[in-house]
């Protein structure tokens, strides 16, 4: 939940490689989504990204290189009410990638494969196409 608990929030990391994005997909899910999660009590978003690409990824994003590339929202398609929202950062990381705990794979995905993720995530993939880096 964000800080007024009105709308669930995710911190994702957005890490493109060669025209290609790094999704997961989750034990027991189908669609695939950008790593990260939700803020424990009094984390920064930096603070919560480090912590769930450790968890999910066996990896150390470099939280000085942190940049926001966007925040997206989904919203009630009835009442224009934001139903959830994903905040998402580049950043550099140290560690090879490796899935650990709920994660049962990881990808690359380049933009043709933007069916295969959640409604919130293509958003991203939107952006990123536009902004050149998803061919």
């Amino acid at each position: 939940m964000d800080a007024t608990g009105d709308v669930p929030e995710k911190v994702a990391w957005v890490l493109v490689r060669d025209g290609r994005v790094l999704v997961t997909r989750n034990k027991g899910r189908e669609l695939f989504y950008f790593p990260g999660g939700k803020r424990e009590p009094g984390e920064s978003d930096a603070e919560t990204l480090v912590r769930e690409i450790d968890e999910e990824l066996q990896a150390a994003v470099v939280a000085d290189t942190m940049v926001h590339f966007g925040t997206f929202e989904t919203r009630d398609r009835v009442s224009g009410r934001v139903e959830f929202r994903m905040i998402c950062y580049t950043a550099d990381h140290r560690g090879d990638l490796a899935p650990a705990h709920e994660i049962a794979e990881m990808a690359w995905f380049d933009y043709g494969r933007r069916d295969r993720v959640s409604p919130a995530d293509r958003m991203v993939f939107d952006a990123l196409h536009e902004d050149g880096q998803l061919p």
